[in-house]
């Protein structure tokens, strides 16, 4: 029994050499891409930090914060939701649900939602914290809802879109569409405005709903499933759409990244391009994290590749931000890069987080803020050098 704990021993000592030695060049050609020197252009300024919980599993990691009326709203997995004051840092409330939380944070119409792995949505007040009320989905959600004075609208895992009423809960209408056999686990954010609600589905598509009933606008076949495998014919659209003046852009999985014209949704352009995450727009350019974790940047009007960056390849990516003229993107080992969205080139680094990152940042154009896998929260600031 001595000489085995004594071989585990140095096996573990030695764990470092030996995965080097049976390294194989498949398992090199998936490893991350090392960190490139350059010359430093930006300084990236803390200018707060703070706790907001335990953090999530970055292999589940859903829970995205929102910034709403000057108030960042964080959650753990663990089911503790923070109204952090954006300026500051200084928490404002928090609230203990005592559930395993999976979907959120929404925020909109004097609401914070969250929701939980059994399929419940909270809905609390912003002012407060107190729950207003709850209801049963009956469906995981994965996604945060979407809120203002006249809706609540939830995307759940089982392709469905459901309008609540801000008032208590209660169901306005439900739109549902078929599901493919086989899917990533994600569902997108609706994008909410006074006239439509555009979803992005594990089918591919984009639909426009009437916010007031749920009846469909519009709807845009953007990515068509290929090959023969389940597996080969994935075309999800798990990143949020973004609405830039009257046009909406998606990105899907093994599919295009798209423009739609938001009255009809008639298509603008396609770009052969294969993400899972919501894209950014800064400087008339629509910046995506394909999933290859190379970054792309596409003209807005055309969708012309204008540069890539590939020297963050497979380092786990998230999503893209445009902040202060700067395009911005976080990695699993907790580093923020920051590029120019010019050329792509790289001009400011920072490691947030020895946890990673997973969930995207959020800004308010000039403010960034970053919530790390172990629940730390920062703002930054970027400044020429």
């Amino acid at each position: 029994m001595k000489k085995l704990a004594l071989l585990c021993c140095a096996l573990m000592l030695s764990g470092c050499s030996w995965m080097k030695f049976w390294e194989s060049d498949e398992d090199k050609a998936l490893a991350p891409a090392p960190l490139v020197k350059f010359d430093e252009e930006v300084r990236v300024r803390k200018l707060w930090s703070r706790s907001a919980g335990s953090g999530q599993d970055p292999l589940y990691a859903s829970l995205v914060p929102v910034l709403d009326g000057g108030v960042l709203y964080a959650a753990d997995g663990k089911g503790r939701v923070y109204a952090l004051d954006a300026e500051t840092g200084k928490v404002k409330w928090q609230q203990k649900l005592d559930k395993s939380l999976s979907g959120g944070v929404g925020a909109g119409g004097g609401l914070v939602l969250v929701a939980d792995l059994r399929g419940t949505l909270f809905a609390l007040d912003a002012a407060t914290g107190d729950v207003r009320w709850r209801v049963k989905i009956h469906s995981e959600m994965l996604s945060a809802p979407v809120a203002n004075r006249r809706v609540v609208v939830i995307q759940a895992l089982d392709a469905r879109v459901v309008g609540l009423s801000p008032a208590d809960g209660s169901v306005l209408w439900q739109y549902a569409t078929d599901a493919p056999a086989l899917t990533l686990r994600g569902t997108s954010t609706p994008l909410l405005t006074d006239s439509a609600v555009v979803s992005g589905f594990a089918n591919g598509r984009v639909v426009a709903l009437n916010p007031a009933n749920g009846s469909v606008l519009w709807e845009n076949r953007v990515a068509l499933p290929k090959g023969r495998t389940e597996l080969e014919r994935i075309v999800d659209i798990d990143g949020a759409p973004l609405l830039v003046n009257d046009v909406v852009y998606v990105t899907s999985y093994q599919g295009r990244a798209a423009a739609m014209s938001r009255g009809a949704g008639r298509a603008l352009w396609y770009q052969d391009i294969s993400s899972y995450r919501q894209p950014a727009f800064g400087q008339d350019q629509i910046y995506i994290s394909k999933d290859n974790d190379e970054l792309a940047a596409l003209r807005a009007n055309s969708g012309q590749v204008l540069w890539t960056n590939d020297q963050l390849a497979n380092r786990g990516l998230t999503a893209p931000n445009y902040v202060d003229g700067h395009v911005v993107v976080g990695d699993a080992e907790g580093f923020l890069h920051v590029l120019s969205p010019v050329d792509g080139r790289f001009v400011g680094r920072t490691k947030v987080s020895g946890s990673g990152l997973t969930v995207a940042s959020v800004t308010d154009g000039s403010t960034l803020y970053v919530l790390a896998n172990d629940g730390k929260v920062v703002a930054y600031r970027f400044e020429k050098r």
